[in-house]
């Protein structure tokens, strides 16, 4: 990635924001905070948008204003970022581990639904690599079962399902604007996207130590709020997010136009959804093989979830064994992400597409 790439030219602008809020003196749950949560829920287009620190937060207390704690469960995937299944644990809840999709490799409805039990209180859907997951049947599926719909959206700022933008269907939606992000801060950064405006209070007073005034505590809550800086910040990337996402799946076609999927299995793109690209993730049984020739001609890539969360240690206690969830394992065992970020050119996607185009014939 070349995350600075992307917005140099509005750096000038940034460094004159950021300075204009240190000369406010106001530095946290300020009028930027306050504008960024109405400006995200309207580019998302649904619900109550509450800033916090980051996107681990974002789930964390989403999950603790629908109540969720422990002798709960919440079925999830085992193929993403290891904090949406660390967040229900830090509930003192239980992560049910499910398979994905082998198309989008979101957590597949059908293979959810079959994990539920009376325990479960909600479905946690991963918006994987930039795309959705199949919204419409998790939110009937959530319905059905009358449990609580959960979008972890760190991943696909943007992306739409049937026309709808990621975090529209959930009870509750998270994002994190980590630096490396499609939707990128300076630092750390996350938001909860509620349905309702009773979800969001909970939420406000969940990030501010369970208090609405510093004096009286309602809650146990935590230190979760954002600050100014990282808000001005997001408010200013905001409206360029549309078109550097726009750029990114213009780079995805290019790889296709130029003959990468001659060589490894490129991303699928779902019916009725839209990819951001938020990754850029081909899958190759050799990949290591692969891995290690990209290196030697100085293109880099990098393996994401390589050992999936239902075979981590930490998770041992659940039970899980190798070949639980087979379409999870083997996204684990061949997903290669290169390069892929807004400034990427065509140049240097050649230079991509002809080393990988190097690495197979050297393995043939």
């Amino acid at each position: 990635m070349d995350i600075k790439a992307q917005y140099e030219d509005l750096l000038p602008e940034i460094k004159q924001l950021v300075g204009d809020v240190i000369d406010s003196g106001r530095f946290i749950l300020g009028p930027n905070v306050r504008a960024l949560e109405v400006e995200v829920a309207a580019s998302v287009g649904y619900g109550h948008a509450v800033a916090v620190a980051n996107g681990t937060d974002a789930l964390e207390l989403g999950l603790q204003a629908l109540g969720i704690g422990p002798g709960d469960e919440v079925v999830t995937t085992a193929y993403t970022f290891f904090a949406t299944a660390e967040a229900i644990a830090r509930r003192g809840a239980t992560p049910v581990f499910a398979d994905i999709d082998p198309v989008s490799l979101c957590l597949d409805p059908d293979a959810a639904e079959a994990a539920i039990t009376e325990r479960t209180r909600a479905v946690m859907p991963v918006h994987i690599f930039g795309q959705t997951a199949d919204l419409r049947a998790f939110r009937e599926l959530a319905d059905r079962h009358g449990i609580a719909l959960i979008e972890d959206a760190a991943q696909a700022f943007g992306a739409t399902f049937e026309g709808y933008r990621a975090g529209s269907y959930g009870d509750v939606a998270t994002f994190s604007f980590f630096p490396t992000k499609n939707f990128p801060a300076m630092g750390d950064a996350g938001m909860a996207i509620a349905s309702s405006e009773e979800i969001a209070e909970k939420v406000r007073l969940l990030r501010f130590h369970g208090s609405r005034d510093k004096r009286v505590f309602e809650q146990i809550g935590v230190n979760s709020r954002l600050d100014e800086m990282q808000a001005v910040i997001l408010r200013r990337f905001l409206p360029e997010v549309d078109g550097w996402n726009e750029r990114r799946m213009a780079a995805a076609a290019r790889y296709r136009e130029l003959g990468l999927g001659e060589h490894v299995s490129l991303p699928e793109v779902a019916p009725g959804r839209s990819h951001i690209y938020h990754l850029y993730v081909v899958r190759t049984p050799a990949r290591e093989q692969l891995q290690r020739r990209l290196k030697e001609a100085g293109v880099a890539s990098a393996v994401y979830y390589g050992q999936p969360h239902h075979l981590q240690p930490v998770f041992r206690q659940l039970g899980y064994r190798e070949g639980s969830l087979p379409v999870t394992e083997a996204a684990s065992r061949e997903g290669l992400a290169l390069p892929m970020f807004p400034t990427l050119v065509e140049e240097q996607q050649r230079e991509v597409v002809n080393a990988v185009r190097g690495a197979a014939s050297a393995a043939a």
